[in-house]
């Protein structure tokens, strides 16, 4: 069961993802969800989450893309729900009666596509999809947020009676607008509203000779309002019974609250699994943000992220035009801890947090910008020590801050538990808390634990390159212009560059110097080594990858031209197949040529068969000879014996068959050939006739029939011919 502090999502920045995160959130309860996001404690639930989210992602690049699943909050509908004798406005029911919609569009769109999505399609199985919930409120709220006119017969006749109510005023209204407006007693706008009442625009001099009820006047007193006395009465009436529709909405309401009152369970269910899948998209598009993938977690303890970026920073990057050197490592059982050094600003920090920052969002669910072929291991703690953290408040020093994270990591520190330590040793004397520094790391080593380490310790660097499983690592810096190439080097320690760098940032060569000399020798002797070290290797990488670039590139050259050497070769074969082929047709061609020509100017045939056969002979022993069959048992040779007699007893019999089969259709086809004949022979021609000259491929239309002579029509010249010379083809059209 994991346990990661808060203390380590807020070392690691985590809170800056979440952040990013809910701004992908299509709804407020998602965005609360997102903030309140936590590694999880098991591994079972993280995969299927993980696995959520990457179907979800997946949905982004093919043509079946999970529906709009946006909702609304019907938190506070639930809880009026709660409340006995409480009822719910139309409103808050079309909020219920879209999120039971969303529901069974998702139900719907998942079972369609569960093998495209199978974990989002197991979760949404979990919701029960109640259609009595919609219905209910489909019968009695309309599209338009009112409560319908048949929900219920009283209802219905209340507002028929409103309306002939209001048709009344307005006739009335009409009536004594132009008794009025006649007399000249309105002013130019004629009428005006009041209370949602229509009024009489009067003019100040004559309101007393209007009759009605006076509801007010304009700022400047020239203009008074009244209701005429005519609707007075109809008005009173309408008020009585927009009051009788008033009382039965609301009761109908109320019976339509204690309908869904029912189903707040599902209402629950129906808000929390909307909440869920609005964090599992949201972390889908942000992962297609930073261009992210989801790991392979292993059941072996091992960690092997590959061409790892630190998302906060790709981003700030990204939005900058600068380029992020990706990096790669791996912790396993024979690499247990790596110990970084270097020079400060050279990425030592960045790497040791992109690590950490990585395996706490894919613990929470998140997917992470690595690639495709990494792994890594679901921890059971997460320990960070990084930054000052120096405490007022708790009148804490940096290194009693220090020591009292030590005292954590050494008491919860065990085989699953990833630790990841920046500057660590620092805030005290150099030797001695360097000599502390070693005894914690020979702990967290006994423990097998895996960890991340930076340090600027001489001592640090030389018990990890004694401690078998432990390595270390440095980030490489270019020896010439002191700039960092952000690149981790594993294999070998880092020289601190700390008189070059202060060289290089204009600190006088007098003071660089004064300040060698107080340094004990031995000390500027190993760091001198250690930087030398470094830049011949840094000489050795480039060569090293320059020689593989050449190597790969001649491989590349040699399996190009094997392969063209193969084609070239392949080609020859198959042309001199085909010129062999050619010859062996040629020949033939020739033999045969010779028979024929032979037999024209003899004209014996017994001749020609006995020269074909003799010359069929050799060239089967030719044949024969060449591709010589293989030898054959006496036993072998009885059963093609008997076999070849079968053949050829069934080949007599299938050629009789043949022949009488032959001979029959023969008969049929002489009738059919006589029938037709008498058919054509018998047939009087007639005008636009389709019809052929015998012997003849051209169809023309008969044009004009003079006796036994005929004029044919070829679409662009026209021939005359006799009668019997031509061949029925089809008959003229008739006009329709």
């Amino acid at each position: 069961m994991s346990t990661i502090s808060e203390k380590t999502l807020i070392d690691l920045e985590f809170n800056t993802i979440l952040k990013t995160v809910s701004e992908f959130c299509i709804s407020d309860l998602g965005k609360i969800a997102v903030a309140e996001i936590k590694p999880f404690h098991k591994k079972e639930t993280l995969q299927s989450e993980l696995q959520q989210v990457n179907e979800y992602l997946s949905s982004f690049y093919n043509d079946n893309r999970i529906p709009n699943h946006y909702f609304d909050d019907i938190q506070k509908e639930i809880h009026l729900l709660n409340i006995e004798n409480s009822y719910l406005e139309p409103a808050s029911f079309l909020k219920i009666q879209n999120t039971v919609n969303t529901i069974f569009e998702l139900k719907v769109f998942l079972k369609k596509f569960k093998t495209l999505y199978p974990t989002i399609f197991e979760v949404s199985e979990t919701v029960e999809y109640k259609k009595e919930i919609a219905d209910s409120i489909k019968a009695i709220i309309t599209s338009f947020g009112e409560v319908d006119e048949n929900a219920s017969a009283l209802l219905k006749q209340i507002r028929r009676a409103i309306n002939d109510v209001r048709s009344k005023i307005g006739a009335s209204f009409t009536r004594a607008l132009s008794k009025y407006n006649s007399s000249g007693y309105l002013d130019d706008i004629r009428e005006s509203v009041v209370d949602n009442q229509r009024v009489l625009a009067v003019l100040a001099m004559h309101r007393r000779k209007v009759k009605g009820s006076l509801l007010g006047s304009s700022k400047s007193g020239n203009i008074v309002f009244i209701a005429p006395e005519a609707t007075l009465q109809h008005s009173r009436e309408l008020q009585n019974l927009l009051y009788d529709e008033h009382e039965e909405i609301i009761r109908i309401l109320k019976e339509l609250t204690n309908v869904i009152r029912e189903y707040i369970p599902e209402l629950n269910n129906y808000q929390a699994y909307l909440t869920n899948l609005d964090v599992i998209g949201a972390k889908a598009k942000y992962a297609e943000r930073i261009n992210a993938c989801l790991p392979k977690i292993t059941n072996t303890k091992r960690i092997f992220l590959r061409d790892a970026y630190h998302p906060i920073l790709w981003l700030k990057n990204n939005e900058q035009k600068i380029e992020t050197i990706p990096q790669t490592l791996e912790l396993n059982n024979n690499q247990q801890i790596i110990v970084i050094s270097g020079p400060n600003a050279g990425g030592k920090s960045i790497t040791l947090k992109t690590i950490g920052l990585l395996q706490v969002m894919l613990q929470s669910g998140l997917l992470i910008p690595v690639h495709e072929r990494s792994s890594t291991y679901f921890f059971d703690k997460i320990l960070t020590d990084i930054g000052d953290n120096q405490s007022i408040e708790n009148q804490l020093s940096t290194y009693s801050y220090r020591l009292k994270n030590m005292r954590t990591f050494l008491r919860k520190c065990n085989a699953d538990t990833l630790f990841l330590i920046d500057e660590f040793g620092t805030g005290s004397d150099p030797e001695l808390g360097g000599a502390l520094a070693e005894i914690f790391l020979e702990e967290f080593y006994t423990k097998k634990a895996f960890g991340i380490i930076t340090t600027h310790y001489a001592n640090l660097k030389v018990l990890a390159d004694e401690l078998e499983h432990v390595s270390n690592a440095n980030m490489q810096f270019d020896e010439k212009s002191l700039q960092p190439l952000f690149k981790l080097f594993i294999g070998q320690a880092g020289s601190s560059f700390t008189f070059e760098v202060a060289q290089k940032n204009g600190i006088p060569f007098s003071l660089i110097n004064r300040a060698k000399k107080r340094v004990e020798s031995e000390k500027i002797r190993l760091d001198r080594t250690i930087s030398r070290l470094q830049k011949e290797r840094n000489k050795l990488q480039k060569t090293s990858e320059t020689l593989e670039k050449e190597k790969n590139k001649a491989i590349e050259q040699t399996d190009s031209l094997s392969d063209t050497q193969d084609k070239i070769q392949q080609k020859l074969e198959n042309f001199q197949e085909l010129y062999d082929s050619n010859q062996k047709m040629l020949v033939y061609g020739r033999k045969i040529n010779e028979l024929i020509n032979k037999y024209f100017q003899t004209n014996n045939k017994k001749e020609l068969n006995v020269e074909f056969n003799k010359w069929i002979v050799i060239e089967k022993t030719k044949h024969l000879k060449k591709n010589p069959p293989k030898p054959k048992t006496k036993a072998q040779k009885k059963v093609v014996k008997v076999e070849k007699k079968k053949v050829e007893q069934k080949l007599q019999n299938t050629e009789k068959e043949v022949l009488q089969e032959v001979k029959k259709v023969r008969e049929i086809k002489k009738v059919e050939a006589i029938k037709i004949a008498k058919q054509k022979a018998d047939y009087v021609f007639k005008l636009n006739d389709r019809v052929r000259i015998i012997g003849s491929n051209s169809i023309g239309t008969i044009e004009k029939i003079e006796k036994k002579n005929v004029i044919l029509n070829y679409g662009v010249f026209t021939t005359k011919t006799k009668l019997d010379k031509l061949e029925f083809v089809e008959a003229a059209k008739k006009n329709k």
